[in-house]
This record gives structure tokens, sequence and C-alpha cells, in this order.
């Protein structure tokens, strides 16, 4: 088990390099793409730097109930990659000492990770000011130990955001999974009946809206009326906010857009609609993210590329507002997918 482990780990970095060489060189004969690195010192916003670190976003693990055809994560029920305990604790102790204000547990499906709870719990008696759980809504309804989590959510006042690509069951279970709709109807109908999204509620149900294929999100406020509209007329379902979110060209959907020869077609899309303004929102500027082994990125999208913090403070157990302040934000070609268009992050658009 062992050497099967150390191949596939093996295979996994090797795909990560090729994945990183393609975006940092391009695959064009030519040379027209400019890198991103360029067009950051057209505008004079090279080298990248950052604001305070308000946001702590931690994947849990990649391990997942599903396996997603654009997952930039790439998790699937095959994941072991798990945060143990000791690196949850490690994070506790960087909420009770630092300033930031927002912790964001990601995966994979966070809440199959055995420890999950628990650091919810811990974490809820620091007194995190906003507080985010990102769940698929299948894991609700995957096994019985699992169904309570609505429950769950409510007694920690967890602000949930929910993946949910379309309104209709064909385009959301080609991008999921079949039966993925179903069981995501059910499981915002259970998140409603104890309260979340509703109106007068305060606990925030947001859900999440990435394009089907290679193409840009709408716009993020039509999509959210028009997904409304659909849910509440077709299942009475009702959420607060929808967030709309760009493909970046990395792990599954690099994958996707090589295979399909979309890959310059997109790059040049992204390009083109380049947005200067997003360049001072993009989520690198205020977030940190905390891979499942404690590494630390400046985002969630550079963890899966293996592009670690620059300079000496690389793991959580180190960690240091000043020398993140600091520091430098690594980039490279995929960068142009949250500063396309309105931009793009983990709250949605930035413009």
């Amino acid at each position: 088990m062992l050497k099967k482990s150390l191949k596939q780990r093996k295979s996994e970095l090797a795909n990560t390099q090729r994945q990183l060489d393609i975006l940092s060189n391009g695959i064009f004969q030519n040379n027209e793409l400019p890198t991103f690195a360029s067009t950051l010192k057209n505008i004079n916003a090279h080298p990248l730097q950052p604001n305070t670190v308000e946001i702590l976003q931690i994947n849990l693990g990649y391990m997942c109930n599903q396996v997603c055809a654009h997952c930039h994560v790439d998790a699937g029920p095959d994941r072991k990659e798990i945060m143990t305990k000791a690196t949850m604790q490690q994070c506790l102790d960087v909420l009770k000492k630092s300033k930031v204000h927002t912790l964001d547990l990601t995966g994979g499906a966070p809440e199959m990770n055995p420890n999950f709870r628990w650091f919810v719990e811990e974490a809820h008696k620091i007194g995190v000011n906003d507080f985010i759980v990102r769940s698929n809504l299948t894991i609700i309804m995957a096994n019985k130990k699992y169904n309570d989590l609505p429950e769950f959510f409510k007694k920690h006042n967890i602000h949930v955001v929910s993946s949910m690509p379309h309104w209709t069951r064909n385009k959301t279970d080609q991008q999921r999974g079949e039966g993925v709709f179903n069981a995501s109807i059910e499981a915002l109908k259970k998140l409603n009946n104890v309260g979340y999204g509703t109106k007068e509620s305060n606990l925030k149900l947001d859900l999440v809206y990435n394009p089907s294929g290679a193409f840009l999100p709408g716009d993020q406020n039509s999509l959210e009326l028009d997904f409304k509209k659909a849910l509440y007329d077709d299942f009475g379902i009702e959420f607060h906010q929808l967030f709309a979110i760009t493909n970046l060209p990395i792990s599954r959907f690099l994958d996707y857009l090589l295979a399909s020869e979309n890959y310059e077609d997109y790059m040049y899309t992204l390009v083109e609609a380049f947005n200067p303004k997003a360049v001072d929102n993009v989520m690198c500027k205020n977030t940190i993210s905390v891979g499942w082994d404690g590494f630390l990125y400046d985002c969630d999208f550079n963890q899966m590329l293996n592009l670690k913090l620059k300079g000496p403070m690389v793991h959580i157990k180190d960690f240091d507002e000043e020398l993140l302040k600091n520091r430098t934000i690594q980039i490279a070609q995929h960068c142009y997918g949250c500063t396309a268009g309105a931009g793009s992050s983990c709250q949605g658009s930035v413009v």
C-alpha cells in the first residue's frame, strides 16, 4: 500500500508540474498571450502586494462524495488527503492570537473530515465573527450520519455556502453527476426548514454558480434573480445571495480545456476580459489558504498548483501576520480568471 501511495503521489506531483508549466509558459507557438505579470506591470500593479489578512480559508481534505467535471481540487471519494487534528489545533491557535475575523472551511467535502465537528465546535468557542462552511449540499443526503448537518450548522451559526451549478436537473447533473440535482434540492429544503436562507433569517445560505463550459459567467445580479425565481417557483426554496465564479484553468477544468481543444480560446477570452479594477479586490489580497497538511498559499487555486507562499513562512505553525503583510503574492496565468470581467473570488464577483 505504501508503494502504491508513493507512486500515486509522484503521479499527482508530475501532473501538477505539467499544469503549472502550461500555465507559466503557455502552449502557444507564437507567444501572443501576454503573461499575467506583464499585464500587471502595464497598470503599475506588479508585484502584487497583499492587504491585511482577514480570512483564513482552510482545506480540511480532498475527500468528497462527488466527482465534479470541473472541480479545481480534483476531489473525490478516493482522495486520502485529510487534515489531522494536530494541524487543526495549529489553525485554532492562529485564530486565537491573530486579527483574522473570518474562518472559511472547504474541501473536498469538509464535512467528511472525521474531526470536522470537533473543529467547528472549538472554533465556535473562540468566537469567530464570520464562520463559513462550503458544502456541496449532497453530503447532507449522502448518509444518515450527515442528515443532521443543517441543525448542526444552525447551532453554531454557520454561514453555509453551497454549490449549485444550475436550477435545472440536466445542467446540474451533467456537471456534477447523476442524481446530484435531486439530492441538492432535498438538502436545500432541509436547510430552509431549520431557517436557513429565508428573508427574515440571519442564518445565511448562499449559492455558488460556475459555468458548465469554456465561457465566463453572466452578470451575477441577473443570475441571482433567475435562480431565486426558478428555485422558489418550482420547489419553494429560498436563499440569500448567489456567487458567480469563473472557472480557472487548473486541474480537471484545464484537462477539459486541453482535451476539448478550447484552452487557447479560453485563455484569450480571459486575457481580453481583463479588468484592472478587479485587481484591487482579488481574494489573495486579504485571504490565506491553508492546505490539508498545514502549508500556506495565497489562494485555494495556488494550493492546487503547489505554489506555496514566497518567503520564510510556509506552514501554519509559523504563522506571522507581519511577514504575511510584507510578502509578494505568487501569480501565474490562471490569475487571469480572477480578473476577467467583473472579477471572481470565493465570494463571487469583485467589481
